[in-house]
């Protein structure tokens, strides 16, 4: 599933394509995708709208139209959102295509279908309840050591399941969550709230430099995650725990385990990160 990292990456290069442009015309290829409005309440909130940027909160892409609203893409499992500037749609799993004034063709892509979109007006981001009930994302100043403190005190459930809550932390997902509990040294099934002072502390440092790394690497891709311009990410390749299960740890040798943690795989390595 595209994360922090992977959605930034894709609004980044997708800002610098889209904006100014103009949507000529909107083909629904699978309408059931649209959660709101309806299809076609959809196609006209769009057609004729100039593209005044391309934003992000957590995982959600955020399309701003020159009128206030917006057009939500929550990308999900095998999501993708990619722009074709030669006009011609090479993804076989096409299920929106966007086409844009200047020849160009932005091209949503869904091999699972497990993705959502919206339009929304000015001041419907209610709609979207993951979205409208985010918490603070890494690398912000609202994201803190005391604010992980804070809202981890009192709570029992495990640190990897409080990571993975957007509620609390906007935009942290699965292989993110184990490669900053494994920097950090705490195992991932922790109750978030027995974290001392300094280990709140580590966490907020490791949760800000994978998120930070990831950007870097242009992102992390397993299978399906591709960037605004359809290419992968090389993150993969510098992952210390996640998806190595079996493998040696890169510290200290010790074979990487998987364990289950609230319904996700998780990775660690026993010895780094001891009960």
């Amino acid at each position: 599933m595209p994360e922090m990292p992977e959605v930034e990456i894709i609004c980044r290069y997708l800002d610098k394509q889209l904006t100014g442009q103009r949507i000529m015309g909107v083909e629904l290829l699978l309408p059931r995708q649209i959660k709101w409005p309806e299809p076609e309440g959809y196609r006209a909130m769009a057609i004729g709208r100039t593209i005044a940027g391309m934003n992000r909160r957590g995982k959600y892409l955020l399309m701003a139209l020159d009128n206030g609203s917006e057009l939500v893409f929550h990308l999900r499992m095998t999501g993708r959102l990619v722009y074709e500037p030669d006009g011609v749609n090479h993804d076989s799993y096409a299920r929106l295509l966007f086409h844009l004034d200047g020849g160009g063709l932005l091209v949503y892509g869904d091999t699972r279908t497990l993705g959502t979109l919206y339009a929304l007006s000015p001041g419907e981001r209610w709609r979207i309840h993951g979205l409208a009930e985010m918490g603070p994302e890494p690398l912000t100043e609202d994201f803190t050591p005391a604010y992980i403190q804070q809202t981890a005190k009192g709570r029992r459930t495990a640190v990897k399941s409080f990571l993975l809550n957007q509620k609390y932390i906007g935009g942290i997902g699965n292989i993110y969550a184990d490669e900053a509990l494994f920097l950090a040294g705490i195992h991932p099934l922790r109750p978030v709230g027995s974290l001392s002072a300094a280990e709140c502390q580590r966490l907020h440092q490791s949760v800000n430099t994978v998120i930070a790394a990831g950007i870097r690497d242009g992102g992390t891709t397993f299978r399906d995650y591709k960037n605004g311009e359809g290419k992968q990410g090389s993150h993969q390749e510098q992952l210390y725990v996640y998806n190595r299960q079996g493998q040696p740890c890169r510290r200290c040798g010790t074979e990487i385990e998987k364990m289950t943690v609230g319904g996700r795989g998780t990775h660690l390595c026993p010895q780094c990160q001891r009960p």
